[in-house]
């Protein structure tokens, strides 16, 4: 790894954030282990388990989101997103949203108000740019933020008893993120696969791509009142996976497999289109609902995070894309964990807690092999001398 002098680590959007996801992610994953033991007790009154998915969707997920988004906005439209002081407070922000919630003697008033800020600022941070930008379909970004914003704060109320809804927001929440994988996906996965293989020319169909979002859509206000809508919701999980699996057929080169930077994002994107089909069969009764949300959660949403935050931090600190052995083993690992948390309790249900336990271990062990790897890089200056 070629050396640089000084810090940078509020020189663009992807750096802190992704150190903090990348960190955040095994103690978060760690710290559930324990409460799900019963060794340790969650900092909030409600469902544990709720709040398991609260930290690792508006926590971790969130962090990611950021990240990407500061460093994209600011490539799609020419126009500076925060740095500085001003990134250094959004990631303080964030940070203090996942401690504050175990400080004794904090209000919880305070701490809900500090978690749900996050998101609505970040909105805000992105909104001059896209609406200063020429390309109107980037601005969907800011509405899709607002909806996360509004889930977290129903999710936050509702772990501390204080808003007695129907529906679980952390369900609109996992389908908004897929959502904008979905996006992201589309625009990324055909770009970077024909960019590396010669020859390639992705296919892409209208009406796949408008399935895709009109289903999503639907999902988001449909899924979080399952049970009541479960047979709609189920038939809908069911399309949106064939679609899937439509599109990254169209995007797929079997030499894609030879590349870790590349395969890692076909196959996050895979794991979406595989997620949202158990999770079709999870509402029509044919298997647990746990197996197939963390199909889409440690599935589509870690492997697909992680391969992203290895591309951008190569690419935005002036080093080649490809990435190295750990990191290859880090995609590898976290691969794994999915696998062996979802398709584990299937094969074997008595084992349930061996396969929570192993699948926990390979999730921490891959983020804490990113975090060996790209803390220098996401700490560091850009190895080329420009800014960012």
């Amino acid at each position: 790894m070629p050396h640089v002098q000084g810090w940078a680590p509020f020189a663009l959007g992807f750096r802190p954030f992704f150190l903090q996801a990348a960190v955040a992610s095994p103690l978060l994953i760690g710290l559930w282990s324990a409460i799900w033991r019963g060794s340790l007790r969650a900092p909030v009154a409600g469902d544990p388990v709720a709040w398991h998915a609260h930290e690792m969707l508006f926590g971790y997920t969130a962090a990611v989101i950021a990240g990407f988004l500061l460093t994209a906005v600011r490539n799609w439209t020419g126009v500076a997103t925060w740095t500085g002081a001003r990134l250094a407070a959004l990631a303080l922000l964030w940070l203090l949203g996942r401690v504050l919630g175990w400080w004794p003697g904090v209000p919880a008033v305070l701490a809900i108000g500090v978690d749900a800020a996050f998101l609505p600022l970040l909105a805000a941070g992105l909104a001059g740019p896209l609406w200063g930008d020429r390309n109107r379909a980037n601005r969907v970004v800011v509405p899709l933020l607002v909806a996360m914003a509004l889930a977290g704060l129903a999710s936050q109320l509702q772990l501390r008893g204080m808003l007695d809804v129907v529906g679980d927001p952390r369900r609109a929440m996992l389908v908004l993120v897929l959502l904008l994988i979905a996006l992201v996906g589309g625009r990324v996965l055909p770009f970077f696969t024909a960019n590396v293989i010669a020859g390639f020319a992705p296919l892409t169909r209208r009406w796949v791509e408008v399935g895709t979002f009109a289903g999503l859509c639907a999902l988001v206000v449909l899924d979080p009142f399952v049970p009541a809508a479960g047979a709609l919701a189920a038939a809908l999980w069911i399309a949106v996976g064939a679609l899937q699996l439509l599109r990254l057929a169209g995007w797929f080169e079997r030499r894609v497999l030879t590349m870790p930077v590349l395969w890692v994002l076909h196959a996050g994107y895979a794991w979406f289109a595989v997620g949202a089909l158990l999770r079709g069969l999870a509402g029509l009764g044919h298997i647990p609902a746990a197996s197939a949300t963390h199909a889409l959660t440690v599935g589509a949403i870690g492997v697909f995070t992680l391969g992203m935050m290895a591309r951008v931090a190569r690419g935005h600190t002036g080093r080649p894309i490809q990435v190295s052995r750990i990191t290859a083993g880090a995609f590898v690992l976290v691969n794994v964990a999915a696998a062996v948390r979802v398709f584990g309790p299937l094969a074997w249900p008595p084992g349930y807690a061996l396969w929570l336990d192993l699948s926990a271990g390979l999730w921490i062990a891959a983020f804490a092999l990113f975090v060996l790897r790209y803390a220098p890089l996401l700490l560091r200056p850009r190895i080329d001398g420009r800014p960012g």
